[in-house]
C-alpha cells in the first residue's frame, strides 16, 4: 500500500493536525497511528469516570495522545529553528509523544487504582511485545524502541528530549489541561499556550529544556492552572464516589470469581486471576490486558445488576445509573476524630444490614504542588539557568501537597451526621457538603 501523502485529524484545540507523508518521521507517524493498539486508545476515556460529574468529559486518550503529538512538534521544530543540531532527534521526541499513552488501562487512571497496574509498565511491554508496532518502529530505525523507551525512563542522553515528553513543564501536561478544562467546562482550567511555547528554549551546554525569562509569568499562569484543575475537577468528590463505587464492584466481582460465585468473559478472568499480592504488569499477558477497555467493564457492570449478590447488584446499578454515595470533606478532622467518625458511621451501617466496609469509609485526595521534579522549570536568565521556586514566591506557595479526606457514605444515613455537630465543620451544615 502506498503511503499517504497527508493525513489530517481535526481537534477542537489544535485545528487541523496534519500529517505529511511525504517526511519520513510523518509517514511513520500515521502508520502508528493506525495500529489496533493505538485504536485502541478512542475506547479509553481520558477522565475516567469523570463524565458523571461533568457531563461534556468524554475525550478519549486517543484525541489527548494527537493533542500531546501536535503540541510536541510545534515545540520540538521551534527548538530546531535555533539549534539545528537537535533534527536527529525528531523521530524520538514526536514518536514517544504519540505512544506516551499506549499502555493506559480501563478508565485510564481508575483503573491503576483499583487493580495496581502502572500504564508506563504496560507501555513499554506493548512498544516491546506488540508486532504491529516493533516492526514498524524497527523497519524504520532498529533501535527507535529502545530510544522511546530511554525517554520514558529519562535516560535519553540528551535531556531536552525526555523534557518534552516528561517533565513539569511537558507537551503531555500543556495538553491535558488545555484539553480537560475544555471538555469539563472549567473556567479556571483555561490555558494559553503560544506564550508558553514561544518561551521554550534549549541549553547546548547541559542540553535541558529552559524557558526565557520573559516567559516566567507564562509559566507561573499555567502552574495555577494546574492547581486548580487538580482541586476542581481531578479531585472532584463526585468523582472520587464513582471511583468508590467502581472500586467496590470490582472488589466484590473479584472475591464471588475466586470463591466461584461468578462466571464471566475471557478478558476479565485474566484479570481476576492474577494471584494475590502479585503485580498484574507482571502475571497478566498483553493480549489480555489489551482486550480490556472502557467498553469491556461497562458491559460487566450492566450485567452484574442482576447477579444473585446483593452488594455486586447494588453495586454495579448504583454505578450504570449514576446512584453515588455522598461525600464529606473530614480534612478538618484529626486522624483519630476520622477513625472515630468511620466507626460510628460502620456501626449505623450495620445496623440497616448493609455491609460497612462496602458502602462507607475514607478515600484520601492529593492535590501534589509542583516539585522539583527532575530538576524542575529552569529559567534562563543573565546569572545563568535558575530554578523557577527561587525566583517566584507564587511557584513556592504552590509547592505544598494539598491531603483531602473524604467521608463516603450512602445517602441513606445522611441524617446519621447531624447528631455529629462536633464532627462537622462550624462554618456549614453537613448539607451543604453532600454532593452527588
Amino acid at each position: 500500500m502506498p503511503p499517504k501523502l497527508l493525513q489530517t485529524y481535526y481537534d477542537p484545540l489544535h485545528g487541523e493536525i496534519a500529517l505529511d507523508g511525504t517526511d519520513p518521521t510523518e509517514a511513520l507517524l500515521i502508520q502508528l497511528i493506525d495500529t489496533p493498539e493505538f485504536q485502541r486508545l478512542r475506547r479509553i476515556r481520558q477522565l475516567g469516570p469523570a463524565s458523571f460529574t461533568f457531563h461534556g468529559a468524554e475525550a478519549s486518550r486517543f484525541t489527548h495522545s494527537l493533542g500531546v503529538l501536535a503540541i510536541a512538534r510545534q515545540a520540538f521544530d521551534q527548538l530546531c529553528s535555533h539549534y539545528p543540531q537537535l533534527k536527529p532527534h525528531r523521530p524520538t521526541v514526536l514518536c514517544a509523544a504519540l505512544l506516551h499513552d499506549l499502555g493506559h488501562g480501563p478508565f485510564s487512571h481508575t483503573a491503576e487504582e483499583i487493580f495496581g497496574c502502572r500504564h508506563e509498565s504496560w507501555t513499554e511491554r506493548i512498544l516491546q511485545e506488540s508486532n504491529s508496532l516493533s516492526q514498524r518502529l524497527t523497519a524504520f530505525a532498529a533501535d527507535l524502541p529502545q530510544q522511546i523507551i530511554q525517554t520514558y525512563r529519562k535516560t535519553y542522553p540528551v535531556p531536552v528530549v525526555w523534557q518534552l515528553v516528561s517533565s513539569q513543564l511537558d507537551c503531555d501536561r500543556l495538553d491535558y489541561l488545555m484539553r480537560d478544562s475544555y471538555f469539563t467546562g472549567a473556567a479556571s482550567g483555561k490555558l494559553d499556550l503560544e506564550p508558553l511555547i514561544s518561551a521554550l528554549g534549549y541549553d547546548p551546554v547541559s542540553q535541558q529544556l529552559v524557558v526565557a525569562e520573559s516567559g516566567m509569568t507564562a509559566v507561573e499562569h499555567y502552574l495555577v492552572v494546574r492547581y486548580f484543575m487538580y482541586a476542581q475537577v481531578y479531585n472532584h468528590p463526585t468523582n472520587i464516589a464513582a471511583t468508590w463505587v467502581m472500586e467496590q464492584a470490582l472488589k466484590r466481582a473479584s472475591d464471588l470469581f475466586r470463591r466461584d460465585r461468578l462466571t464471566t468473559d475471557s478478558t476479565l478472568t485474566a484479570w481476576f486471576t492474577v494471584p494475590t499480592g502479585h503485580s498484574m504488569d507482571q502475571h497478566l499477558s498483553l493480549q489480555a490486558y489489551l482486550d480490556a477497555d472502557d467498553g469491556v467493564f461497562n458491559y460487566h457492570f450492566q450485567q452484574w445488576q442482576y447477579h444473585p449478590d446483593p452488594v455486586l447488584a447494588d453495586m454495579s446499578r448504583r454505578f450504570v445509573h449514576r446512584d453515588l454515595p455522598k461525600c464529606l470533606d473530614i480534612s478538618h478532622l484529626s486522624a483519630a476524630q476520622q477513625t472515630e467518625l468511620v466507626q460510628r458511621l460502620h456501626q449505623q451501617l450495620n445496623q440497616m444490614g448493609l455491609e460497612p466496609a462496602c458502602y462507607g469509609g475514607i478515600k484520601v485526595a492529593l492535590s501534589r504542588g509542583y516539585t522539583q521534579y527532575q530538576k524542575g522549570i529552569l529559567i534562563k536568565t543573565s546569572r545563568g539557568l535558575t530554578e523557577i521556586s527561587q525566583l517566584s514566591p507564587l511557584v513556592r506557595a504552590l509547592t505544598q501537597v494539598h491531603r483531602r479526606s473524604w467521608l463516603v457514605y450512602p445517602a441513606s444515613v445522611a441524617s446519621f451526621l447531624a447528631h455529629y455537630p462536633d464532627l462537622v465543620p462550624e462554618t456549614a451544615h453537613p448539607a451543604e457538603f453532600l454532593t452527588g
